[in-house]
């Protein structure tokens, strides 16, 4: 009995030691030895670390913080197309200004002298000799001899249709640059919505590749302590070593990516491309603009209503309209010329100076001085006529080219209506789409987290293999990497959708609430006794039957 106890105690004991030698075996080397009290023996003696440290970055000391308000601000102030968009309206203002201003007539102030020395023919088709002079100031110019003031002072050169149609086409110019000029205003806002969201992928790449490559580091520093105590293979190492320089370039990557994104940025905010912008966002979180109630189909009768481009192509169709109105007309529109001129005119010859002078009207002899004063003197000239241009042809060529304008503008309008409503339904699919990936990918994350912690856990306790470990945490870094690009995307594809239907405002998504949401009525029961409980909620009605 003795002897049998005897055996049970030494196997009890030998199963204690090799469970104890098991578990020292199984801790990394190093964990249980005693700090280095730092003595110049031992710092001598102190090996390189293992792990290299992080590389070195790209990034300049200096930031500008940034946020979507302030970028959307400064490229309404600042942008270079957005302000030439605003200058063609501005342009196109002044040219209607100018199809009004043709209403009323042109003012000419001026003078003119004429010299004339040798022969001239009368109406008699008599040769006389003369020298005379004449000089004009006032109203209008080049006053000559008997004939009206060939420069009117006050000069109205107008045909009636051509100015009434033309300053309907103006106010369509004015409408259409207008529209241009919002539309120009949606595609940088979306274009700097865009490049916002790259500039917040950019950093959230980089914090997350800062986060693997920790991870990464870790892992490496274990496997690299297992291998050289003779506990792990160096094979195993050597691939952790691996994954750790790839982390290295992603880390670095990311940073250049960085700054690209800040430099697309800083181009749409005519910024220097040297500062370096850095979003103040600290998260990236879903941020939907358009209800996700709303229908496709509302949608594209909104995006009809809204849209900017389409309102420039109605405007082009209604002009190309009036023009071929002003086509059909012009052969029966009158040209009017109106003309008055009033000033001082003078003159002489040496035909009325010399004696006897010249015989005037009434058959006696006048003598005037060689040249007189300044008289008043006053003309009004009037001229309206109807033109066929090369004999009615030419108004025909018009009018059939005015025609072909109108229906190809009508097609350009159908081209734009069909790309409107194409890019509503694309934006609309890749919202939804994008909505289901982020709980795909919310998933994914949560899962490869849970399966790197498991791994690693069992790779520290000498249960588990390395390649598991890097397996997992290069799904681990793809799941984080693919979570933010789909919640990036999916703003993206909100801005896009918000856009796509012309930035409507909120009361045109207003949607009623649906019925189940709807909470039921409630009835008012009011104090006192009463034989039998009221239900505060209305009971469901019962069937009728027929």
């Amino acid at each position: 009995m003795r002897r049998t106890r005897r055996v049970w105690m030494r196997l009890a004991c030998g199963v204690l030691g090799t469970a104890i030698a098991a578990t020292v075996t199984a801790q990394p080397p190093g964990a249980g030895q005693p700090p280095n009290k730092g003595g110049a023996a031992d710092k001598a003696t102190s090996p390189k670390p293992a792990i290299d440290p992080p590389p070195g970055t790209i990034l300049s000391p200096g930031e500008a913080p940034i946020d979507l308000g302030s970028a959307l601000r400064l490229a309404g102030v600042e942008n270079p197309e957005l302000l030439l968009a605003r200058q063609r309206i501005a342009e196109a203002t002044a040219i209607r200004q100018l199809a009004v201003a043709q209403l009323l007539p042109n003012l000419n102030v001026g003078t003119n002298y004429d010299a004339h020395r040798g022969t001239l023919q009368q109406s008699s088709g008599n040769l006389l000799r003369v020298d005379r002079d004449s000089l004009y100031l006032g109203l209008g110019a080049s006053a000559v001899g008997s004939g009206t003031v060939t420069v009117p002072g006050l000069n109205y050169n107008l045909n009636i249709g051509v100015g009434w149609y033309g300053f309907l086409s103006a106010r369509q110019r004015v409408t259409t640059t207008t529209a241009v000029a919002e539309a120009v205003r949606n595609d940088i806002l979306l274009r700097v919505y865009s490049a916002y969201l790259d500039l917040l992928r950019a950093e959230g790449r980089r914090a997350i590749a800062e986060k693997n490559r920790t991870e990464a580091a870790e892992l490496a520093r274990l496997t690299d302590a297992y291998a050289k105590a003779g506990q792990g293979r160096k094979a195993d190492a050597d691939r952790a070593a691996v994954e750790l320089r790839r982390r290295d370039a992603d880390l670095t990557q990311s940073e250049a990516d960085a700054l690209t994104s800040s430099a697309r940025l800083c181009q749409l905010l005519n910024l220097n491309p040297s500062t370096r912008l850095r979003p103040i966002d600290g998260w990236v979180v879903p941020a939907p603009l358009v209800p996700d109630p709303v229908p496709l189909a509302d949608l594209l009768a909104v995006a009809l209503l809204q849209r900017p481009e389409l309102a420039a192509r109605r405007s082009q169709v209604r002009e190309m309209l009036y023009e071929l109105s002003l086509a059909k007309v012009l052969p029966f529109s009158p040209n009017v010329i109106l003309g008055f001129s009033a000033g001082g005119f003078g003159g002489g010859s040496d035909l009325v100076s010399t004696p006897p002078g010249v015989v005037s009207g009434n058959g006696q002899t006048t003598l005037a001085p060689r040249f007189s004063n300044l008289d008043g003197r006053a003309d009004f000239d009037v001229a309206v006529f109807w033109t066929f241009r090369n004999l009615g042809v030419g108004n025909v060529a018009l009018v059939r080219a005015a025609d072909s304008r109108v229906k190809q503008m009508r097609l350009r309008e159908l081209e734009t209506v069909n790309l409107v409503r194409a890019q509503v339904a694309e934006a609309h699919a890749r919202v939804a789409a994008r909505y289901l990936q982020i709980d795909a990918t919310e998933k994914a994350v949560r899962a490869s987290a849970e399966a790197y912690s498991e791994d690693f856990t069992r790779i520290k306790a000498g249960a588990g293999l390395p390649l598991e470990v890097v397996d997992s945490l290069r799904l681990l870094g793809r799941s984080r990497y693919d979570y933010l690009d789909t919640i990036i995307d999916y703003n993206r594809a909100q801005i896009q959708l918000w856009v796509s239907i012309g930035q409507p405002p909120a009361n045109a998504l207003a949607r009623p609430v649906p019925a189940d949401l709807v909470p039921p009525p409630v009835i008012e029961v009011q104090p006192g006794p009463r034989p039998f409980p009221v239900p505060r909620v209305l009971p469901m009605p019962l069937p009728v039957k027929p």
